[in-house]
């Protein structure tokens, strides 16, 4: 019998990407193509949605095309993508009526802050697990009916369509026959309640939304559609959709209660599997679904810091120190152990435990002896430092420490950060060998639709350590780094 393949579209913040798994996990082929920003005021970030699926589909046609043996050994899709990430479009043409609304924008700061001013964050997080945040659709949503002439009549008409990326995606596939989402990205737009496991009247009424907008919703292994014929030369069932974290959560083959993985990619997410009961934060973290599978529900506790590998990139990009972002592990060993600087990348306000949609980014201790080298060592500390916060408010929250942390995306590619991680948890930090834990969670979820793996069991027994990080700094060391990180974060909050 031939070998079965698993196509898997990751769809990012930064690229589009269409990857060729094999049953085995092993990875075949891939193809990418970075996706670009707009910042058209400051706070806000869009994104052309024709862009998102032109790129998406260029990818998964280009890796197709590259394949020999044949398109025949393709049994499924599977796809992951950018959460809370906002897109409505026209049901008649599938053209957008706005650019994508990325999760990154800040523009509906001050209408979140009135709706938490007015007492509802309470109602809000004890349905969705959420905090009340610019981060989430809901309010994204809101801005685009309120604020682009016309948009909000159609929708009242039934005219528009909803949805996070995957749906967008969805609908293109399958040509406008398949308006879906799974539960995962359905529990980021804020209006979905993941107690009941329904879109909430109450939350739509709050935000003012339509619910003739919002897709479907089906468990993270389902049929959510055929691709149109004429797209891959056969037409292809999608089996398998989770938001980009809890696909690395499945990826990373965290399935028993209290595992923990961290994604370092444009951001930094650390999710902690936490079981089939819901349990609302009391330190300002999220509980969100991690996956559901035939109707049966498993939470995560989740940490969500809004700046990781974007930091490199605008080392390199903005300021212009860095060439390559591969430069910043050997420019961090060139630096000073003591350099005396802290880098709080709040770019995009401050993310859990904070949630301060109004700090903004600082570089602070710098003296004349300062170099390049200290400030590129310094951003990379950061992301051990800000997983350290989301530890700290995760075992408040739960009681529960975990001994070991699975850690993947880019940056952890970068040995320095990923060695300081180590030392600042104070815990082992291991690395599996496929580090686009993203994509292949995403395949191991469509692999399980078509029956090409037979429990999350074949998943776990697959997962596969390519790289462990041992803490080797002593107690007084971190605990002086700690201390200055502590005092940073004091010093942006709004």
């Amino acid at each position: 019998m031939s070998q079965k393949y698993i196509l898997s579209i990751d769809q990012g913040t930064t690229s589009s990407r269409a990857m060729l798994f094999r049953q085995d996990s092993s990875v075949v082929d891939v193809r990418q193509k970075e996706l670009t920003l707009h910042y058209p005021h400051k706070g806000w970030i869009e994104q052309d949605a024709e862009d998102i699926w032109a790129d998406t589909l260029w990818a998964c046609q280009a890796l197709i095309k590259a394949q020999d043996p044949s398109l025949e050994q393709i049994a499924v899709i599977g796809i992951t993508n950018q959460r809370e990430t906002t897109i409505i479009w026209d049901r008649k043409t599938g053209k957008p009526v706005y650019n994508a609304i990325v999760w990154q924008d800040r523009r509906t700061a001050d209408f979140c802050a009135g709706l938490k001013n007015k007492g509802h964050e309470d109602m809000v997080q004890e349905k969705t697990g959420l905090l009340l945040d610019p981060y989430f659709s809901g309010s994204k949503i809101a801005w685009i009916l309120d604020n682009v002439e016309g948009v909000r009549e159609k929708a009242e008409k039934g005219d528009l369509a909803f949805g996070t990326v995957d749906s967008f995606l969805l609908w293109r596939l399958t040509n406008g026959k398949a308006h879906v989402t799974d539960v995962t990205n359905a529990s980021r737009t804020m209006l979905f309640n993941i107690q009941t496991q329904q879109w909430d009247d109450e939350l739509l009424a709050l935000f003012n939304i339509p619910k003739s907008l919002l897709p479907e919703v089906k468990d993270n292994i389902a049929e959510f559609g055929t691709t149109a014929p004429d797209l891959f030369g056969k037409p292809l069932t999608v089996g398998g959709v989770a938001g980009d974290q809890q696909a690395a959560l499945i990826g990373q083959a965290c399935f028993t209660k209290g595992m923990v993985k961290s994604t370092y990619g444009t951001g930094c997410f650390l999710l902690m599997n936490i079981g089939d009961t819901f349990k609302k934060s009391e330190n300002r973290l999220l509980t969100t679904p991690a996956y559901r599978i035939n109707g049966k529900t498993t939470y995560a506790s989740e940490g969500a810091i809004f700046v990781a590998g974007a930091a490199i990139q605008w080392l390199r990009d903005g300021l212009g120190i860095l060439k390559h972002a591969a430069d910043s592990e050997s420019m961090a060993l060139q630096a000073n152990p003591e350099h005396g600087v802290s880098f709080i990348p709040a770019f995009t306000g401050l993310g859990a435990p904070w949630w301060d949609p109004h700090a903004k980014a600082a570089i602070m201790g710098l003296t004349r002896e300062n170099t390049a080298n200290d400030v590129v060592r310094a951003a990379l500390e950061a992301q051990a430092f800000q997983t350290q916060d989301l530890m700290s408010a995760i075992k408040a929250d739960t009681g529960h420490d975990p001994a070991v942390i699975r850690a993947d995306g880019g940056l952890v590619e970068n040995n320095f950060m990923t060695q300081f991680l180590a030392d600042i948890l104070s815990k082992p930090v291991e690395i599996p060998k496929n580090a686009e834990t993203t994509a292949q969670g995403a395949a191991y979820l469509a692999g399980l639709y078509a029956g090409l793996y037979d429990s999350f069991d074949d998943v776990s027994a697959a997962w596969q350590q390519d790289r462990n990080f041992d803490p080797v700094m002593d107690t007084k060391h971190r605990d002086a780094h700690l201390t200055q990180w502590s005092d940073s974060i004091q010093r942006v909050l709004n």
